[in-house]
């Protein structure tokens, strides 16, 4: 038998084992015992391969009928089928809910469009002078790609099918090479937009909105840390990552490049300026000269545009005035009058609109004498704005644009043909996954649209990509709504179990057990959170991350009050240790996603064995942002 599954059996044995010694005997169990007896009996029957969300639902209508049985057979039954009907409702009415099927119909979307294999060879040749340049690419376009799809396991076979292959032939050892893949492949459970994220908001009742803009920079964090400790490995042990060939790093050049390159100059901008004049340009099209030329100054255009942009904000006049001007006329905020019309509103008792005796109706007032007479605030606001003066840029602006400018003649005289065609990949790949991931997560961040408008959009954007792309066709966007209806159905079911077996849990009065004991060993809110993390980092051995979110959260949750903790930071810290799940045997599933794709001589330990060091980032990850808590919690305080 395998170590695997000895590994597996003995944690099981160990669970078993556990129930028989310290629950008490049938005649002396509580409801609080039967409760904790169902919290283990799921563990076991999930390890043994049952259904999670049928189990959940199974369990919870069993121990809920144990909690009414005292009411007798027939009552504890009705009371037991109208808690699955009222827990189910509440559940599908769950407004937060709806971005998921969203998300993971953008998620296939993107992953179909076959931007990935592009994605990654534009990424290791931008980056072939960097120490473990393979892997360094391969976590960057693993965390590109997992934050557009949010599918693990799609990244990491797509990855395994394509990065894989080049890193063993390069000579990178099987441990970095897996070890890379399974770990930037996860990186999609913590990088908005994360379903595990929308899910822990429903759970705990904290703001989608606030988690996204929280999970951003542990997010980043971890994969600096991953690929900084590629780079270090790479530098001490050069026979774990070699460094590409000179063969590797060659760029394959168009033929127009070419021929510029041999009879003007390397240099992509002065050549292709120089080939349009006279006789040059006798071989090349004109209009392959401009299309390439466009795309070399396209950084330049979109600096320079976004300064310009940038130049009339800061600068435009201030318009304070204005709103006090339209205040200090407002006849109605002194008077309480309900007439609106600014400053020509009358006092009080001055009859309404009716002119005094001895005056000329306004009807008989010419339009230009009126005019020039009865001024408004409005019309003298006007005159002010358009004679103010332009505010002076602030020092910050110039020296962005100093700055911007410096590196842009730096970018320039290095570009030559070869990083030009290497940009045109990235043009191609990188940047548009940029803009779709940036669209959504900026339209959330800044308050534009909620979650689920913003996996509206990004749906959207996913099919204008397939779109782009030429893979738009009926098979593929069959394919993608099947795939997406399929795991939505999967969440919402396990959702449905979830609340059924919390709320048994709850009648059989285990969460107050548990709650009860650990008040009573008088924690810190430093050791209970140690405590916690440390319970669901064991937890992620055996579980995935779905089932810990779903069944044990909400165990935790009430205890957050007691010791003061935020909610908001808590789901972060469990975000980051949740990356545990998908790396922890022996059901760490990104390792048999990669196993399924590896050639026969790459065992499952081996991958094991390369998902350890990544799994030891991960907790100096969860530390780090222990100890520093703004990492996570300074954008949301700065945005909301």
């Amino acid at each position: 038998m395998r170590k695997e599954i000895w590994f597996g059996l003995t944690i099981l044995t160990g669970i078993v084992l556990s129930i028989a010694i310290f629950m008490p005997a049938p005649a002396d169990m509580s409801n609080g015992h039967l409760g904790l007896l169902m919290l283990a009996l799921i563990v076991v029957t999930i390890m043994l391969g049952f259904p999670t969300a049928f189990t959940l639902m199974g369990m919870g209508v069993i121990f809920t009928w144990f909690a009414y049985r005292d009411m007798g057979t027939q009552q504890a039954i009705q009371q037991t089928l109208d808690l699955m009907v009222l827990r189910t409702y509440a559940v599908m009415t769950n407004d937060v809910l709806i971005a998921v099927p969203l998300f993971i119909f953008m998620g296939y979307l993107v992953e179909r469009a076959n931007l990935i294999q592009s994605l990654f060879q534009g990424m290791h040749l931008a980056m072939a002078r960097v120490p473990g340049s393979l892997a360094v690419a391969t976590i960057v376009t693993c965390a590109i790609f997992a934050t557009a799809t949010g599918i693990v396991g799609a990244v990491v076979t797509l990855m395994g099918l394509l990065a894989m292959p080049a890193m063993l032939r390069a000579g990178y050892s099987v441990q970095l090479t897996a070890g890379s893949i399974t770990a930037g492949g996860c990186l999609g459970i913590l990088l908005p937009p994360s379903v595990l994220l929308i899910l822990y908001g429903a759970v705990a009742g904290v703001s989608v909105v606030k988690l996204y803009a929280g999970a951003f920079f542990p997010g980043l964090m971890l994969a600096v840390m991953y690929v900084l400790y590629v780079i270090i490995l790479a530098k001490l042990r050069p026979s774990v990552a070699p460094p590409l060939s000179p063969e590797d790093r060659i760029v394959p050049l168009p033929e127009f490049a070419k021929v510029i390159k041999e009879t003007i100059t390397d240099r992509a901008v002065p050549g292709l300026i120089s080939a349009m004049k006279g006789p040059r340009n006798i071989n090349v099209p004109m209009q392959l000269l401009l299309k390439n030329l466009a795309v070399a100054l396209l950084p330049a255009v979109i600096f320079f545009a976004i300064m310009g942009f940038s130049y009339q904000s800061v600068t435009a006049p201030k318009t304070a005035e204005h709103y006090e001007l339209q205040e200090m006329g407002g006849g109605f905020n002194d008077f309480g009058s309900d007439y609106s019309g600014g400053g020509l509103a009358e006092p009080p008792g001055a009859g309404g609109l009716s002119e005094p005796e001895g005056s000329e109706p306004l009807a008989a007032l010419g339009a230009n004498e009126l005019d020039s007479e009865t001024p408004t605030a409005e019309t003298e606001t006007a005159e002010e704005v358009t004679t103010a003066e332009r505010r002076a840029a602030p020092m910050t602006f110039w020296i962005f644009l100093i700055v911007g400018s410096l590196a842009l003649l730096c970018y320039y005289a290095m570009l030559n043909f070869a990083r030009l065609e290497i940009f045109k990949m990235l043009l191609s790949s990188f940047f548009p996954l940029t803009i779709l991931i940036l669209a959504v997560l900026g339209s959330i961040v800044i308050g534009l649209c909620t979650p689920t408008e913003a996996a509206a959009m990004g749906a959207l954007g996913g099919i204008l990509l397939a779109f782009a792309y030429r893979r738009l066709n009926f098979s593929m966007v069959r394919e993608s709504v099947y795939l997406s209806a399929k795991t939505s159905a999967m969440v919402c079911w396990l959702f449905v179990g979830s609340s059924i077996f919390s709320a048994a849990f709850a009648l059989l009065g285990g969460q107050e057990l548990i709650n009860n004991w650990v008040l009573s060993m008088d924690l810190t809110p430093i050791e209970f959170m140690i405590l916690a993390q440390i319970v669901i980092f064991l937890l992620g051995w055996p579980l995935e991350w779905t089932e810990i979110i779903i069944i044990f959260m909400p165990i935790f949750l009430p205890l957050l009050a007691h010791y003061q903790i935020d909610p908001l930071f808590f789901g972060l810290l469990v975000a980051l240790n949740l990356q545990t799940a998908f790396l922890s045997p022996p059901v760490a599933m990104s390792a048999f996603y990669l196993k399924g794709v590896s050639p026969p001589h790459v065992t499952l330990n081996q991958i094991f064995l390369g998902m350890m060091p990544f799994m030891g980032i991960q907790i100096l990850a969860i530390i780090i942002l222990y100890m520093f808590p703004g990492i996570g919690l300074w954008l949301p305080s700065v945005l909301y």
